[in-house]
């Protein structure tokens, strides 16, 4: 049976408009400490070893923080739509998304193999290097896979249970949780598009878009803009016009994202820069380079951009990384997401969203997309 939505002292019950986006950020994380607390509880009455090495775990993970972009986004399309009063459920929402972040995060690690998220080990090494050692043994890989797919899942059942509960406190709740249904099911539908396109070694443009709309433009800007929005019982007018705007601004935010994933700086990015290079991952990024090679005869580009290529001498990543740049795949790029980012604050405007709103949600396409700040002024 589900419990009351938690309280937040001087937080989501007591918070009310004008809040900025920073400052609804700062909210949202009282607000998901509470409900970290409140699950750590429930977890210590569950089974003490269970809660210490799994739901403290995620916790830790979760509390390492990330962006918290989806928080903000929420927040803007709730205001767009005219929110007001007080901002629980949309703290509340936030909190939730963060809590789905975490699950997505962890699962994608393990399907992709990957060492390092947010600047320390990822979930399923962290596991494994606690591995319990005994007569039966067994090897610590598939100990440290199998607990951080159920580690994903507590994430997940700890997400849709605040949802769920804000939902069931919302006078919008249904909206909201048709909302959170869908994004969900896309969210699984573009991982699984995205693994299909790694097993048959695709590199082509229009399955690459599709992975990065369903996995990351959705899930990161659109729905989130639309969860907000639904809490303010927003009209269809404006939930198109939000909706558009997320859209142009998560493919601008997943394009930035493939171009850190092959030049990044992991001390920045907390992950490994490299990745998705060696498993030749699609990405717009990389369909634009191999497109590219092929239009210009560049045989030696398009040969190690190949899904094949790995196995083949001399085709390293730093070979790709040069094929990217001089197939002009990485200028094409970041052209594209400004114009992406540019096209996403024109759909806000015709929200009708107030100047202050405008300008918060056009410095958060800024900070997601990586562009320098040059928008915002231009809406005023």
């Amino acid at each position: 049976m589900l419990g009351p939505r938690p309280t937040v002292a001087g937080s989501a019950e007591t918070h009310h408009a004008p809040l900025t986006a920073p400052g609804a950020t700062r909210a949202m994380e009282a607000v998901l400490e509470r409900v970290l607390e409140d699950r750590l509880r429930q977890a210590r009455d569950t089974d003490a070893v269970f809660s210490r090495e799994m739901a403290e775990r995620v916790a830790a993970f979760v509390r390492r923080g990330g962006k918290r972009l989806r928080t903000a986004f929420v927040w803007c399309g709730w205001r767009a739509a005219g929110g007001s009063g007080d901002a629980g459920a949309v703290l509340s929402t936030g909190a939730a998304l963060e809590l789905l972040q975490a699950c997505a995060l962890i699962h994608d690690d393990v399907m992709d193999g990957s060492p390092l998220r947010r600047g320390a080990a990822a979930v399923h090494v962290d596991f494994a290097r606690d591995h319990p050692a005994g007569q039966a043994g067994g090897s610590a890989g598939p100990f440290g896979t199998s607990a951080a797919v159920l580690a994903g899942d507590l994430a997940l059942a700890w997400a849709d249970d605040l949802l769920t509960e804000t939902a069931l406190t919302s006078p919008h709740g249904q909206r909201l949780h048709e909302e959170w249904r869908a994004m969900r099911t896309e969210m699984v539908a573009g991982q699984y598009r995205d693994l299909r396109a790694q097993a048959s070694g695709s590199s082509g443009a229009e399955e690459a878009l599709t992975i990065a709309v369903l996995k990351s433009a959705r899930y990161t800007v659109a729905r989130p803009l639309a969860l907000g929005a639904a809490l303010a019982g927003a009209d269809a007018r404006t939930v198109g016009a939000l909706r558009a705007a997320g859209r142009c601004a998560g493919l601008a935010f997943q394009l930035r994202d493939d171009l850190l994933g092959a030049f990044g700086d992991p001390a920045l990015t907390g992950k490994p820069a490299d990745e998705d290079l060696r498993s030749r991952k699609l990405t717009p990024l990389l369909a634009a380079a191999v497109r590219l090679a092929e239009a210009t005869g560049d045989r030696d580009a398009a040969a190690v951009l190949a899904p094949d290529a790995e196995a083949r001498p001399g085709h390293t990543v730093d070979r790709m990384r040069a094929a990217l740049e001089r197939t002009g795949a990485r200028a094409e790029v970041e052209a594209r997401i400004a114009d992406l980012a540019a096209t996403g604050l024109r759909h806000f405007e015709a929200t009708g969203a107030a100047t202050g709103v405008r300008r918060e949600f056009a410095a958060l396409v800024e900070r997601a997309s990586g562009l320098a700040p040059r928008h915002a002024e231009e809406l005023v």
